[in-house]
């Protein structure tokens, strides 16, 4: 099957290898508003559009930084606690020793 595309199902969707478009003879010549691009306007617009593509990226890396962050925070909290629990052990220890002094002095 060797048919031309149509609008709705391009040959190819490669722009340039699509056929131009023809006037219409309907439309008087010229009725169009002139094309002018500036290199400025395109530089910008391709600026603009890569920053849109990073945008994704830029918001994962936020999201990572931020769960290191409370994964840092949640160590830090456990290591307190640990630390806290072992002093205490450590104190009850040290409080047994002395009563044990005291009594073996006492008796």
């Amino acid at each position: 099957m060797n048919a031309a595309g149509t609008i709705d199902r391009p040959l190819t969707h490669d722009p340039e290898k699509q056929a131009p478009m023809k006037p219409s003879l309907s439309e008087p010549t010229g009725s169009a508003t002139p094309d002018f691009t500036t290199s400025g306007a395109n530089a910008s617009r391709q600026n603009r559009t890569r920053d849109m593509q990073l945008i994704p990226e830029a918001l994962a890396r936020a999201h990572m930084r931020e769960r290191l962050c409370d994964a840092e925070q949640e160590r830090q909290a456990v290591h307190l606690a640990v630390a806290r629990r072992m002093q205490r052990r450590a104190e009850r220890a040290s409080l047994r020793a002395r009563r044990a002094l005291a009594m073996a002095v006492m008796q």
